[in-house]
C-alpha cells in the first residue's frame, strides 16, 4: 500500500481519531473513554478502519455492484503488498460522499487519516489488526456481491444471519481478542478465543433485533431471515408495513432469543480478559450489560421496534450502569449486574 500522503501522522491525526468515535458510536466511545494507553488508541483506529466499510456497505444510495467494487479497492489498501493508493481509492469513493456528511461519512471522507494514524503504530499491534479488519472489508464485498440484483441484503436463514454477523462483528471481536491476549497465558487466550465468537454475535444479533425498520428505511437491508418472515407469511419487502407487525414482531422474538443463547460464553469471555497493555474489564462490561438490558427491553416490548422503530435502554440507566464503574466493579459482581439487569432498569 501507498498512502500517497508525505506528511507522517500527528498528535492531531489521533485526537481526531477519538473524536471521530465518539460521533459515530455510542457504544465504542464509552469503550474507549475506559481503556487507557496503547490499547485505547489501537482499538479507536482498528474500530475507524472497520467503520470505513461498514459504512460503504450500509450506503443504500450506491449501487451494490460499485460498493462491491470499492470495497474491494479499500480491502487492497489494508495489504502491505499490493500496490494501490489511497488517493486513489479516494478518487472512486469521493463521487459517493453525500454532500450533507454525516460522522460516519466524515469519517470516509478521512480515510487518509485514519490510515496515516493506523500505519504509524508497532508492527506487532498493526498486523494483529489488519487481517481481522481485512476479513471483515471481504465479507462485507462477498455480501454486497450475493445481493447486487436485489439492491440490498435480504438475507435468507439464521445460519446465513450469522454468517453475517461474523464478518460485521465477530471480525471485529477478532481484532479485540488479539490486542489484549498479548502476553497472557495460553489457556486464557484460547478461552478468549473460543468465546469471542458469541460476544461479538450477541452485541450483532441484539442490534438487528432492534433497528429493523431503520436497517430497511435507510439502508434498504433486511437481516431477519427470510425463512422466519415466510414462517409469518411475511414478504421481505414488506417488514415495516402495519398490516404486518404481528408477524415481524414473532420474527424479533426469534432473533431475540438466539442472541439471548449467547449470553453465557459472553459473560465467560469478560471472566477472563486480561487488564494490562491499557485494557480494562468495564470497557467491554458495559457493552455486554447494556445488551442485557436491551435484550430484557426486547423480550417485554418486542413490538415497539416495528411500532416505534427503536428499542433501547433508557438514558437513565446508561448513567446509572456508567455510575456503577466509576469506582470500579470487580468480575465477582458481573453475574448481580447481569442477574438485576435482565428482570429490571438498573436505575429503578
Amino acid at each position: 500500500m501507498t498512502t500517497g500522503q508525505p506528511e507522517s501522522p500527528t498528535d492531531a491525526d489521533l485526537e481526531w481519531c477519538y473524536d471521530a468515535v465518539h460521533g459515530v458510536s455510542r457504544t465504542f466511545s464509552i469503550t474507549i473513554d475506559r481503556l487507557e494507553e496503547p490499547m485505547a488508541r489501537h482499538i479507536c483506529v482498528g474500530y475507524l478502519l472497520c467503520r470505513i466499510a461498514d459504512t460503504i456497505e450500509d450506503a443504500g444510495h450506491i449501487p451494490p455492484d460499485v460498493q462491491t467494487e470499492l470495497l474491494t479497492r479499500y480491502d487492497r489498501l489494508l495489504d502491505p503488498d499490493a500496490d494501490s493508493s489511497v488517493s486513489a481509492f479516494m478518487d472512486d469513493v469521493e463521487p459517493w460522499i453525500p454532500d450533507e456528511r454525516t460522522q460516519d461519512w466524515t469519517v470516509v471522507a478521512e480515510t487518509p487519516r485514519v490510515l496515516r494514524t493506523f500505519e504509524s503504530f508497532e508492527e506487532e499491534p498493526r498486523e494483529i489488526m489488519r487481517e481481522p479488519v481485512r476479513e471483515l472489508v471481504d465479507g462485507m464485498a462477498m455480501f454486497t456481491d450475493r445481493y447486487a440484483s436485489e439492491g440490498g441484503l435480504r438475507l435468507q436463514t439464521i445460519e446465513e444471519l450469522e454468517e453475517y454477523c461474523w464478518y460485521a462483528a465477530g471480525t471485529v471481536g477478532t481484532l479485540i481478542t488479539g490486542l489484549v491476549a498479548r502476553g497472557t497465558s495460553q489457556e486464557r487466550a484460547d478461552e478468549m478465543r473460543g468465546n469471542a465468537r458469541s460476544f461479538a454475535l450477541l452485541l450483532q444479533l441484539v442490534n438487528i433485533a432492534k433497528d429493523v425498520d431503520d436497517d430497511y428505511r435507510e439502508e434498504n437491508n433486511v437481516y431477519l431471515p427470510a425463512e422466519w418472515l415466510a414462517a409469518e407469511n411475511v414478504d421481505v419487502e414488506s417488514v415495516t408495513d402495519e398490516d404486518h407487525h404481528g408477524g415481524v414482531t414473532n420474527v424479533i422474538k426469534r432473533v431475540t432469543s438466539r442472541a439471548e443463547h449467547y449470553l453465557d460464553d459472553a459473560h465467560r469471555y469478560l471472566e477472563v480478559v486480561p487488564e494490562h497493555h491499557g485494557n480494562r474489564l468495564s470497557a467491554w462490561a458495559i457493552p455486554y450489560l447494556l445488551a442485557v438490558g436491551t435484550l430484557r427491553e426486547l423480550r417485554e416490548r418486542p413490538e415497539d421496534v416495528v411500532r416505534e422503530g427503536d428499542v433501547k435502554v433508557s438514558r437513565a440507566e446508561v448513567f446509572a450502569l456508567l455510575q456503577q464503574f466509576e469506582d470500579g466493579v470487580s468480575r465477582s459482581r458481573l453475574d448481580e449486574l447481569r442477574a438485576k439487569m435482565s428482570e429490571q432498569p438498573l436505575h429503578q
